[in-house]
């Protein structure tokens, strides 16, 4: 997954730095995601070979989009289904190991709403809604910047203690 260009610092690559300030919620001890975890997460060799950006990262929450090309486009000449629920999956696989703590997927439901087609850019973002100790459940929307929901997600992890 490649990272957003940020122009306020020199981020390595792979990190999205200057993101990392909580806006409110439950975000553990300290509030911001180590630049460990940043990277981890920013090398994720399927999100970077398709495309994948990770646009901001913090405790319980990821966005993460991609701009659709032709290839990427079903036989209906719309996003697959399959790349609309990757780009979901990993923007809940990024909330979702922000912590630190590594989670694991144990269930995930898409809900596909609309077609989105090509040289448009989709967006997913991930948001924790519950966390316990062993399991946190996490709500993703996909969409168009200012459009529509195409897609909304439900996953559940189980956090490795």
């Amino acid at each position: 997954m490649t990272a957003k260009p940020d122009r306020r610092s020199h981020a390595p690559r792979g990190t999205c730095a200057g993101d990392s300030q909580p806006t409110g919620g439950n975000y553990g001890e300290q509030g911001v995601v180590s630049a460990e975890i940043r990277e981890k997460i920013g090398r994720d060799p399927f999100c970077r070979r398709e495309g994948f950006v990770l646009e901001e990262l913090r405790p319980g929450y990821a966005r993460v989009s991609v701009r659709l090309s032709e290839d990427m486009l079903n036989f209906h000449g719309s996003a697959h289904g399959g790349l609309i629920f990757a780009l979901a999956d990993a923007a809940f696989a990024a909330a979702s190991n922000s912590r630190g703590v590594p989670a694991v997927a144990l269930t995930a439901t898409i809900h596909y709403l609309r077609p989105a087609t090509a040289g448009i850019t989709l967006v997913a973002t991930a948001t924790e809604e519950n966390v316990t100790r062993r399991t946190a459940l996490y709500r993703v929307v996909v969409a168009a910047p200012e459009g529509p929901p195409v897609a909304t997600f439900s996953g559940l992890v189980y956090r490795k203690q």
